[in-house]
């Protein structure tokens, strides 16, 4: 059993139904859902992008708005992955027992998580898309390199569920989930450079802020959203890879613990 517990998930594409039944659920409420991911940032972008606008024109030529969007897009992403994968798999898990009935199928429980990291990116996925459908008609984005925002933005959606899903397996109600929103989410917003450059911190959080997932989100689709190329693709794309991988081994581990001790 020890073994087992730690042991490297092993998948299979039998993760596939579960994935395509959360698709349906979502279906009946695809607007809504969609709605209430993009409302917020929506909100930060039309209230900060105009109003703070008029007052600091520009960040390093780049006009504020444009700066705001290309980084409020990222924060849209991490946001819906990690509600996913909190709220929603919780409830699944948990609550409505979703999980249990799945396992009581030919499924593996890795397979469970597996699935429910690539749903919640999947429905990230969906948000950023529509975020990008909002500034595109702000007239924000229109370059040729935004064709590779989209696979950028799943891999950010699958390293903010990874790491959801580990807060999950801990939680013992839904009030838990407030301690990783306040204490590391929002934190990581501001550290991260949506709403201002990292180079306004000081230098020890600059270093800081270069570990971060949200960080090297910002860095890889901002420039590409202004219809530049990202100065350090290979190295953010490595922290996003070691994020997800990390991120999903201990969320496997630790659902383990949870579901078979």
């Amino acid at each position: 059993m020890g073994y087992a517990l730690y042991a490297l998930p092993a998948c299979s594409l039998r993760f596939l139904p579960i994935w395509r039944r959360n698709l349906l659920v979502w279906k009946k409420l695809a607007l809504a859902s969609v709605l209430g991911n993009i409302a917020d940032p929506l909100i930060t972008l039309i209230a900060f992008g105009y109003g703070l606008g008029s007052l600091l024109q520009s960040i390093n030529g780049i006009p504020y708005l444009h700066f705001l969007a290309s980084g409020s897009i990222c924060m849209s992403v991490m946001m819906a992955a990690s509600f996913e994968t909190l709220y929603s798999a919780f409830s699944r898990m948990h609550v409505q027992k979703t999980w249990e009935a799945l396992l009581n199928a030919p499924m593996a429980l890795d397979d469970v998580v597996l699935a429910e990291m690539l749903w919640a990116a999947t429905k990230a996925l969906f948000s950023g898309v529509a975020i990008l459908g909002v500034i595109f008609l702000l007239g924000i984005g229109l370059h040729g390199t935004v064709v590779f925002v989209l696979p950028l933005l799943f891999l950010i959606g699958i390293t903010f569920a990874s790491l959801g899903l580990i807060i999950n397996a801990l939680a013992k109600g839904y009030d838990f989930f407030t301690y990783y929103f306040t204490l590391v989410l929002t934190p990581m917003v501001f550290l991260s450079g949506v709403y201002y450059p990292v180079a306004q911190l000081p230098p020890w959080l600059q270093g800081f802020a270069t570990l971060l997932p949200l960080g090297a989100a910002v860095n890889l689709i901002r420039p590409l959203i202004l219809g530049e190329w990202p100065p350090h693709p290979a190295a953010d794309i490595g922290v996003l890879l070691i994020y997800s991988a990390i991120g999903f081994y201990v969320a496997t581990v630790l659902t383990r613990r949870r579901l078979f001790k």
